[in-house]
């Protein structure tokens, strides 16, 4: 069951997306984040994701600062890069998805089309079809991205069954960020190491692994990569390393009094890394400075550095 050996498999950091004061991509920015990320542990990144502020930004944005990215590929050998490629529109997805493959980005994660939120099954077959067929090449990696609590549109044990039996070799797997066990546990008592599961809720990382998850793709792997990254290399060697966990589980705590979290992380990485202070994309808002101090007083309490 374990998805350990596969060669995507590690700790992927939800990458914040660096901004200047008008919320433009910070491009300069990016190759020292990723630089840090990957000294810190992560295996690689998610560029647009939750933590991204990825539906935020236009296509056209999205695949400039994916280009900076791909640039910085030669200074950060091993470093994977996924690109959150998931609009509403079919049209804009299959775009996102193809332009990224011939870019060569590694994977793409993608949401479901989240306007409509009563769909039928089939009809959420037929539009992850399309983009598969359109866009997405025989070796390519798709992942499909399940966070019901943010879309409304989940992914269900037999959806995902279909799309792998139908494209068994591009639909890779599922970013599961619905933060519920028995899930967790679920998708690996279904599928096994036939389907690549990446948890996206850090406070259920551990039984993920449990259940054979390949690793992670978290907002907290900006902050904590370290501690996924040493919780993750435990289970690869067949270790339970619970007092990792229990820490995990305390920080998360904090962020999830300072959601929603790219304005937390953001504030984190200015202040206890010495990144610049990157603004937020509206309708989201920084963290004043009142409730900053707090959150920050909590969180070297709970987590250190």
């Amino acid at each position: 069951m374990n998805q350990s050996n596969h060669p995507f498999a590690g700790v992927y950091a939800a990458s914040v997306t660096p901004l200047h004061a008008d919320f433009s991509p910070d491009h300069e920015s990016l190759p020292e984040l990723l630089k840090f990320l990957q000294q810190r542990g992560c295996h690689g990144v998610l560029l647009f994701g939750t933590t991204g502020e990825g539906p935020s930004f236009s296509p056209q944005e999205r695949l400039a600062l994916l280009q900076t990215a791909l640039d910085q590929r030669s200074h950060l050998p091993g470093l994977r890069i996924l690109f959150g490629a998931g609009t509403p529109s079919l049209d804009e997805t299959i775009f996102l998805c193809r332009s990224a493959f011939d870019m060569g980005v590694d994977g793409v994660v993608v949401l479901p089309p989240y306007y409509f939120r009563k769909v039928a099954e089939d009809g959420l077959f037929e539009w992850f079809s399309l983009v598969l067929q359109r866009a997405v090449p025989t070796d390519g990696a798709f992942l499909g991205y399940h966070i019901p609590p943010v879309t409304g549109v989940p992914l269900s044990l037999d959806l995902l069954s279909r799309l792998k039996d139908a494209f068994p070799r591009s639909f890779a797997g599922i970013k599961d960020s619905s933060g519920d066990a028995q899930h967790a546990s679920q998708l690996g008592a279904r599928f096994g190491a036939d389907l690549l599961v990446f948890n996206g809720s850090d406070k259920l990382f551990s039984l993920a692994l449990e259940a054979g998850a390949a690793g992670c793709i978290t907002a907290m792997a900006n902050l904590c990569s370290p501690t996924l990254r040493q919780l993750w290399q435990a289970y690869q060697a067949g270790q339970q390393e619970p007092t990792l966990q229990e820490k995990l589980n305390t920080c998360r705590a904090v962020m999830d009094n300072y959601a929603p979290f790219p304005r937390f992380v953001k504030a984190l990485l200015a202040a206890r890394h010495g990144f610049p202070v990157w603004q937020v994309c509206p309708p989201l808002q920084p963290i004043s400075s009142e409730p900053l101090a707090q959150a920050l007083a909590e969180w070297d309490a709970a987590c250190g550095a």
